[in-house]
């Protein structure tokens, strides 16, 4: 019988203040900027709880006003703040990005005031060791590999710790340009893929970063063949505007050499698109969780991105009763109500 877990799962990442002007305004013209919490690994952690499973994350932040208010943002989430660790330090910073929304034909725009955050200090001391056997799935992303020098080790490690302590691992590559090269991530993360089960990545990077040649699927699959992941998911986003999109994915199973895909959702009005991509993550991971179905995880995620194109902020903030009444009208292809009441 396999030893009941504390955690669902546990995420590992950096938790940013997100300011952004208000809606269509710009950056350098707005004198109000509005705060809210992000970052990849807290999206994650937060959509797979609000679906209904219990997850916590593993990060570092200032023990002051500003740490309170990202610790009780979490905690709103429904996230376990067990292991945040605090920064005591004079220097203690949490990272900022500024996020300002696009309109064809101005493109969304961010500006990352992170270096030096207190995330970046982070050791593998500060992390108990009842983490790593507590939870039955780990997930981190690129992110906290490309941020420093430390960041990197560190995530390195506590992923080899929770794969010896019989967690899956999930992996985001989530590349970023403005963080690192490519020659510098490819090398990285081809380090860590041995001990990656579920792996997310897009077609753009497999193309351009991992310099993968071939049809998608083959691509895919490659992953599977060449590391030994499981479970393959790469997004199709195409951007019709700023304000319009279509969002569909494809997802691979190596255990049944199968590829599992749905009509996409369309036209969607993105009222703010952060976070949708971990939105996916979240989702797909709650379907293998809860029901051990690639076919309810594709649907899962595709349903919890589109939806989260439609909410401000970076956090979703839709449960398991909306998300699932989703996938319910995104399949009925008869009459369907213009309002629920």
């Amino acid at each position: 019988m396999e030893q009941r877990k504390s955690f669902d799962a546990l995420t590992f990442g950096e938790i940013m203040l997100r300011l952004s002007p208000e809606i269509n305004e710009r950056i350098v013209g707005g004198d109000v900027f509005k705060k809210c919490a992000g970052g990849s690994e807290l999206n994650v952690s937060s959509g797979i709880s609000l679906l209904g499973l219990r997850t916590g994350i593993i990060s570092k932040l200032p023990r002051n006003e500003i740490g309170t208010f990202i610790k009780n943002r979490i905690r709103f989430c429904g996230v376990s703040d067990d292991y945040l660790v605090y920064d005591d330090g004079g220097d203690a910073r949490l990272g900022i990005y500024y996020y300002e929304n696009g309109a064809h034909p101005r493109k969304p725009c961010v500006v990352y005031d992170r270096k030096n955050s207190s995330f970046n200090s982070i050791r593998l001391g500060e992390i108990p060791e009842e983490a790593y056997t507590g939870t039955r799935l780990f997930h981190t992303s690129g992110i906290s590999l490309a941020l420093s020098p430390r960041s990197r080790e560190v995530t390195d490690e506590i992923l080899r710790r929770f794969r010896k302590g019989g967690a899956k691992i999930s992996f985001d590559v989530n590349y970023r340009a403005n963080l690192w090269s490519e020659d510098e991530a490819r090398e990285s993360v081809e380090k860590i893929l041995p001990y990656v089960d579920i792996l997310f990545v897009s077609a753009e990077t497999s193309r351009r970063m991992f310099r993968k040649k071939g049809g998608l699927h083959d691509i895919m699959k490659s992953y599977c063949s060449d590391y030994g992941v499981k479970i393959v998911a790469t997004t199709d986003r195409r951007i019709i505007s700023p304000k319009i999109h279509t969002f569909g994915s494809i997802l691979y199973s190596a255990e049944e050499d199968a590829f599992y895909e749905e009509p996409p959702y369309t036209n969607i009005e993105v009222v703010d698109r952060i976070g949708s991509g971990d939105a996916y993550v979240a989702g797909v991971l709650f379907g293998l969780l809860k029901y051990g179905e690639n076919k309810k995880a594709l649907e899962f995620g595709n349903a919890t991105a589109a939806v989260k194109n439609t909410i401000p902020g970076d956090l979703p903030a839709s449960d398991f009763r909306e998300v699932e009444r989703l996938i319910r009208e995104h399949q009925n292809t008869g009459f369907q109500s213009e309002m629920d009441r």
